[in-house]
């Protein structure tokens, strides 16, 4: 394993993280989520990324068990707030409210006194900046968080909060966006912005959903008990990219990743590590052989060759409308 600095910050993060989003409390039983984990915590992967909302709040608590026994001092435990995770009217969004009240939710669950990153699952329009971002400094200046991040941000919202964060002294240092060879919607705005300021992107979905890994394919019914026939499984966010064209694209890569010696799954993975504005790369898994395969991505280096390659396979299909940033009416 290999690690990055996240953005400017002092805090190194492995450059592959593993998240528990589908998986842990609803996708995959207890025993094997720990497996899992226990796979990730020997591959040497470090970063653990997690939010309330997954599984209506259990894949915090699966995550807080499968960790209780490591040395809290030689992780870095990330979570979110946002998403309703009760009937409540308060309880979601990024009002002062259900932020002080969520932190401390996940902390219960995760058993531990402190996440390395708290981070803002969605833009919250209906809040004021001005009063997430002082309920954000209460949660650091109180110990329960070292650094704030957001996931999904457009870049002039990134500028206005990271502004706020300098004036009150807390340190915002990282956007969550979903990011593949696919789907690169944060290169034109949010990745300048991020690099100006410091902030580190921590990607979700670097194999799209698992459609980078070359198991679907043209013209064939998705395998059985794949995500893309699970609604439960994230299947509203694969369907943008389970078109021919897409999939017949797609295999057209595996002869450039047997070139570089690897899988579809690391190439992929390593594709968005290439950009220097990536400092992890989040990876799940339901068995612990997933995540042995995906770990091997780490360190590894494209040549520009290979790079221009890929591009000039699935240029025509590549989501690049930073409009497209993800809004708050789409689902966790």
């Amino acid at each position: 394993m290999e690690f990055r600095h996240l953005g400017r910050s002092g805090l190194l993060v492995s450059e592959i993280s593993y998240g528990n989003w589908i998986t842990h409390g609803s996708q995959v039983e207890e025993d094997a989520a720990f497996a899992c984990v226990r796979a990730a915590l020997d591959a040497g992967i470090t970063t653990f990324d997690t939010a309330d909302v997954y599984a209506g709040t259990r894949a915090e608590d699966v995550l807080g068990r499968a960790l209780e026994n490591e040395r809290r001092e030689g992780l870095e435990i990330f979570t979110k707030v946002y998403w309703p995770t009760g009937p409540g009217r308060n309880d979601r969004g990024l009002s002062r409210k259900h932020i002080m009240e969520s932190i401390n939710g996940s902390l219960r669950r995760l058993r531990t006194d402190y996440v390395d990153l708290y981070q803002a699952h969605r833009y919250d329009y209906s809040t004021p900046l001005e009063e997430t971002m002082e309920a954000f400094a209460d949660v650091v200046h109180s110990g329960k968080a070292l650094y704030i991040g957001v996931s999904e941000w457009k870049a002039s919202q990134i500028r206005e909060a990271h502004q706020l964060a300098r004036e009150l002294r807390i340190p915002l240092v990282s956007n969550q966006p979903q990011y593949s060879m696919l789907w690169r919607v944060i290169e034109s705005e949010v990745v300048p912005t991020s690099e100006e300021l410091g902030v580190g992107q921590i990607v979700w979905s670097p194999i799209a959903q698992g459609v980078l890994s070359g198991k679907y394919l043209p013209g064939q019914p998705p395998p059985a008990g794949s995500r893309a026939t699970d609604e439960k499984s994230g299947a509203g966010f694969i369907a943008k990219f389970m078109t021919d064209d897409v999939l017949t694209r797609v295999q057209r890569l595996k002869p450039l990743a047997e070139q570089a010696g690897l899988s579809m799954a690391q190439l992929a993975i390593a594709w968005v590590l290439q950009n220097p504005n990536v400092s992890s790369a989040i990876v799940g898994a339901s068995r612990p052989e997933q995540v042995h395969d995906n770990v091997k991505a780490a360190g590894v280096r494209l040549d520009a060759g290979l790079l221009k390659a890929i591009d000039e396979i699935i240029d025509p299909i590549v989501e690049r409308d930073p409009a497209r940033t993800e809004s708050p009416a789409e689902r966790p």
